[in-house]
């Protein structure tokens, strides 16, 4: 575990690299995936929440888009000295865990409701589809254009309707 010291002028010291660390860096170690933690300098206690929530702040305030939104944060602390608090505090990590273990699934699901909703995804579709009516009538290779329309009005002649049409008996 990376161990890193707050000192009094509020700088972090990391002492596994022997230098001073930004919140920035921090933010990275949680990223990674590495474990650490921040001591008080003088006292030694752990001041890892505390880096963590600061970390959290800055995040929300760079206008990412919030994650903890007014009435969620108004929620938890309703929370707070709660005989519910403690129940509340392992639902949010079992939930949170859980929604990690699904992430890929809930991208996958996410993007199928957005692609069937998406403007551009269904204006791609129906040109693809007047693409293909289009070719339908465009002239082959080697064929010009009016034996391509005569071709054309001939199918469109010799479709059932059309032969019902021609005989003079009535079909049933």
């Amino acid at each position: 575990m990376r161990i890193l010291r707050k000192y009094t002028n509020r700088r972090l010291y990391d002492t596994s690299r022997s230098c001073y660390v930004t919140l920035e860096d921090v933010k990275q170690l949680v990223l990674n995936g590495e474990n650490f933690q921040v001591q008080d300098s003088k006292t030694g206690n752990d001041l890892t929440r505390n880096i963590l929530l600061q970390i959290i702040s800055e995040q929300e305030a760079e206008g990412h888009g919030t994650l903890l939104t007014n009435q969620v944060l108004q929620q938890l602390i309703r929370f707070y000295g709660d005989s519910m608090q403690g129940m509340m505090s392992q639902y949010l990590e079992q939930s949170i865990a859980a929604f990690l273990e699904h992430q890929d699934r809930i991208r996958e699901q996410m993007q199928t409701m957005m692609g069937a909703a998406n403007p551009l995804t269904m204006m791609g579709r129906f040109a693809d589809q007047n693409m293909a009516v289009w070719n339908m009538f465009a002239p082959k290779p080697g064929e010009s254009a009016p034996e391509a329309e005569e071709k054309a009005s001939e199918e469109a002649k010799d479709t059932p309707a059309d032969d019902a049409a021609k005989d003079d008996k009535p079909k049933f």
